[in-house]
C-alpha cells in the first residue's frame, strides 16, 4: 500500500530503490507517528472534519497501534512503503472510512517531519541525561583522585605536573560545552511543523496551535515553506551537536587507550573489561575504548556527510531528504551506546600515582624555575639556568608543589563546574 498509489503500478526495481531501508528506520519512528496522528485526529475533530465518534475511534485505535510499535509485534511488510501507509492501513482495516480520513489536511512530508522531531526531542533528553551521568562520574573520580599526580603532555612529550583530578574534571567541564550544543539542536527540533503539509499549507481551516500544545512543542514553525526547509537543517544541527559530544568522548577513549599501555601504566581496568590476544597471553586489550573511539570518530564525520547531501537544494521537498533519516537515527543509537559503555567501564577504573616515578622527574623543572623567579631572578635567566642543569644531568626535582590559582591542580573548582553544568541542564528552550 502506498499513500500516493495511482492506477499504474510502479516498477519493482524503482520501488526497491526508492524505499531503501526506510521500513527499518520507520520502526524507530512509528511510535512518534502515532502520537502525532492522535493530536492531528483530535484537531480534525475540533474543527469539525471528524465527528466526535470518529475522533474517539481513531485515537483509541492509534493508542493500540502505538503499544505494538513499542514492541517487536509491529512490522512494516514489503507491501507497505513506510510506517505512514502501514498505520493508515491498520486504521482503515479496523475503522473503515473513518480510518481513511486520518490523512486529511496533512502530507507525508509534515508527517515524517513531526515524527522525526518528536523522536529527536526525546533522544536529546536521553542523551543529556546520559551525559550528565558521565559528568557526575568524572567529577566523583576527580575528587577521589585529586591528589594523585600524573605528567601532563604537550607534543606527546612530558611537560608539567598534572593530576588525575585535573584530567577527570577537564573532561567533565568539556561535557558542559557539549550539552550547550545539544540544547541548541533541541531548540531547532522543538518547533511544530505539523500543518505545513507538502510545504504550502492547506485550504482546510486546521488549528496548528492546538497540535503544537498537544504535542508539547515549544513553538510553531509558522511559515509552511520554512517548516519544510527545516528538513536537512535540523538533521545537520543534530549531527553537529552529536559530533561535538563524540569529539569529547573519542578523546577520552584515546587517553584511556594510551594510559592503559605498559609504557604509561597510569590506569588499570579489571580483566573482565578487557580482551585478550589469540597468541599473546600477556595482552589486555582496550577493545571497548578503541570501538568507542572509532564509533565517535564516525559520528564526527556525519555533519560533513549531511552537508554534502543537502547542498544547493532549492526550497521545497526533495526525495534525497529521505537519506538523512537513517544516519541520524544510527548516530543517536551509537552515541547512546558509547555513553553507556563509557560510564559502565569508568566505574571500575584504577589509577596509579606517578609522583615518585623517576621517568617523569623533569616535569618538576618548571616549578623549580618558577621558585627562582619568585626569589627575584629574571625569568629568561632562570629558564637558561634550568636548561643547563638538565643538559648536564644536574637537576634534582623538588616534588613539593604549590599550585593555587583557579583551575590548577591545587584548585580544581569542582563545585563551580558542577554549578555550570546544572545551569546548562536546566536551560529552557528559546
Amino acid at each position: 500500500m502506498k499513500l500516493w498509489k495511482k492506477e499504474t503500478p510502479t516498477n519493482k526495481k524503482i520501488d526497491h530503490f526508492t524505499v531503501g531501508k526506510d521500513r527499518e528506520y520507520d520502526l524507530v519512528l512509528a511510535p512518534y507517528d502515532c502520537i502525532a496522528s492522535k493530536a492531528h485526529a483530535r484537531m480534525l475533530g475540533t474543527i469539525g472534519l471528524l465527528t466526535a465518534t470518529e475522533t474517539e475511534q481513531l485515537v483509541n485505535a492509534l493508542d493500540a497501534i502505538q503499544k505494538t510499535t513499542e514492541t517487536a509485534s509491529f512490522t512494516i511488510e514489503e507491501e507497505f512503503e513506510d510506517m505512514h501507509s502501514k498505520i493508515e492501513f491498520l486504521l482503515t482495516e479496523k475503522l473503515g472510512d473513518a480510518g481513511k480520513k486520518i490523512h486529511t489536511a496533512r502530507s507525508r512530508n509534515d508527517q515524517v517531519l513531526v515524527a522525526l522531531q518528536l523522536y529527536l526531542k526525546e533522544a536529546f533528553s536521553e542523551i543529556k541525561t546520559q551525559t550528565q551521568e558521565l559528568f557526575e562520574l568524572l567529577l566523583q573520580l576527580a575528587e577521589k583522585h585529586q591528589n594523585k599526580l600524573m605528567p601532563g603532555y604537550t607534543h606527546m612529550q612530558v611537560a608539567m605536573p598534572s593530576s588525575f583530578g585535573l584530567w577527570f574534571s577537564a573532561y567533565a567541564e568539556s561535557l558542559v560545552d557539549d550539552v550547550s550544543f545539544l540544547n541548541t539542536a533541541k531548540d531547532l527540533a522543538d518547533q511544530n511543523p505539523l500543518g505545513s503539509a507538502a510545504g504550502f499549507g492547506s485550504s482546510f481551516p486546521i488549528d496548528r496551535e492546538q497540535t503544537t500544545k498537544e504535542l508539547g512543542f515549544n513553538t510553531l514553525k509558522y511559515n509552511a515553506v520554512a517548516a519544510q526547509m527545516g528538513r536537512g537543517k535540523i538533521e545537520k544541527t543534530t549531527a553537529t551537536a552529536l559530533g561535538m559530544l563524540a569529539s569529547t568522548i573519542s578523546k577520552l577513549a584515546m587517553d584511556l587507550c594510551l594510559y592503559m599501555g605498559q609504557d604509561y601504566n597510569f590506569i588499570r581496568f579489571p580483566e573482565a573489561l578487557t580482551t585478550g590476544s589469540s597468541i599473546m597471553p600477556h595482552k589486555k586489550n582496550p577493545d571497548v575504548f578503541e570501538l568507542i573511539r572509532g564509533k565517535c570518530n564516525l559520528i564526527q564525520g556525519l555533519p560533513h556527510q549531511l552537508a554534502l547531501l543537502t547542498s544547493n537544494l532549492p526550497s521545497g521537498y526533495h526525495r534525497e531528504m529521505q537519506l538523512a533519516k537513517g544516519p541520524i537515527i544510527e548516530a543517536i543509537q551509537e552515541m547512546k551506546s558509547c555513553l553507556e559503555m563509557m560510564c559502565f567501564s569508568l566505574k571500575s577504573i584504577e589509577v596509579i600515582d606517578q609522583s615518585q616515578n623517576e621517568k617523569y622527574q623533569y616535569m618538576y623543572s618548571v616549578d623549580t624555575l618558577n621558585e627562582w623567579v619568585k626569589e627575584g631572578m629574571p625569568f629568561r635567566e632562570a629558564y637558561q639556568k634550568m636548561g643547563k642543569l638538565i643538559a648536564e644531568d644536574g637537576f634534582t626535582p623538588n616534588k613539593t608543589l604549590n599550585h593555587t590559582h583557579i583551575g590548577s591542580i591545587g584548585s580544581l573548582q569542582l563545585a563551580a563546574i558542577r554549578a555550570k553544568m546544572k545551569k546548562i541542564m536546566d536551560q529552557k528552550s528559546l
